[in-house]
């Protein structure tokens, strides 16, 4: 694949610094948008810039080929109150607008937006199994990242290709999820969370990354594609492999009261059941590299 200018927000979050390096060691030149590039000046080079969001970012469109949108705030760690759920919200929002926007103005505009979103836009469905054609939810994360979606795909009216990668509960124990979970552990009090018959939408850092970058591949992608694992796990069998994998019992749950007294509305990601399928993905021969969670927990623990 031929080098390509590629321009991301959420550059140097949680998920970003790793698909970055994914996409250095592709070759490909990076642009990141970040509201501090001031603290990023050391690492400033021919193939990795840093500006910030009061540019002019429409000039800066036209120079590229493809932007990746992963800005947001962080769902885990914090109670929902309402102004943290309008952050939540407007840090999606807005800023796929702002970028949408200069897409519209650029001439000529970016071949490919790969704007993030999340799998949480089904809403809790138990045992159902999931996939792109399924109905969206109707409580707060589904009504973000239906929002954020329709914001995306507004770049299409510049001839824009929009893919909406909905992201899973992403395995890595530098953040998310399994971050918070890996302590208790380690200190030999790990469990479930809930009632452990959730299904966890799990995917390993490695293949999110190589999810993002398939349709800079592949033109045949667009619209919605679940970027998640096609084996989906219960919350128990997932608590049960990552003691085996760190050695440590998992016999201490955390009821479901407890933790919505602790988080409130911010315990339903961990809480819902999503049994979601990467049919898009799969139907277009992507092949996944960690499709054993008990495989994946042990390459990134």
């Amino acid at each position: 694949m031929d080098p390509k200018n590629i321009l991301i927000t959420g550059g140097t979050g949680f998920i970003g610094k790793f698909l970055v390096s994914e996409l250095l060691k592709a070759g490909h030149f990076i642009t990141i948008i970040t509201r501090s590039p001031e603290k990023f000046n050391e690492k400033q080079a021919e193939n990795r810039t840093y500006i910030g969001w009061e540019n002019n970012l429409t000039p800066v469109m036209e120079k590229m080929d493809v932007v990746i949108n992963l800005a947001g705030e962080n769902l885990f760690g914090q109670r929902w109150s309402n102004s943290v759920k309008e952050k939540i919200y407007n840090s999606r929002i807005e800023t796929t607008k702002m970028l949408a926007d200069a897409m519209k103005k650029a001439k000529p505009a970016p071949e490919l937006f790969i704007s993030a979103s999340g799998v949480g836009i089904y809403g809790d469905n138990g045992d159902t199994v999931l996939d792109e054609s399924s109905a969206t939810g109707n409580d707060f994360l589904a009504k973000v990242c239906i929002d954020w979606e329709k914001e995306s795909q507004k770049a299409a009216a510049a001839g824009v290709r929009v893919v909406n990668p909905r992201i899973g509960i992403v395995l890595e124990d530098s953040g998310g999820m399994l971050e918070k979970m890996v302590l208790p552990f380690r200190l030999f009090v790990g469990g479930p969370i809930g009632s452990g018959r959730q299904y966890v939408p799990w995917i390993h850092i490695q293949d999110l990354c190589r999810a993002f970058i398939y349709p800079i591949e592949n033109r045949d992608i667009s619209g919605a594609y679940n970027a998640c694992s096609p084996e989906p796990e219960t919350m128990n069998e997932l608590a049960r492999a990552l003691g085996k994998v760190m050695h440590r019992p998992s016999l201490f749950r955390v009821p479901e009261f407890v933790l919505k007294t602790i988080l409130g509305e911010a315990a339903q990601p961990a809480l819902c059941s999503l049994r979601v399928q990467p049919k898009v993905l799969q139907i277009s021969g992507f092949e996944f590299e960690f499709e054993d969670l008990e495989e994946a927990l042990a390459d990134v623990i």
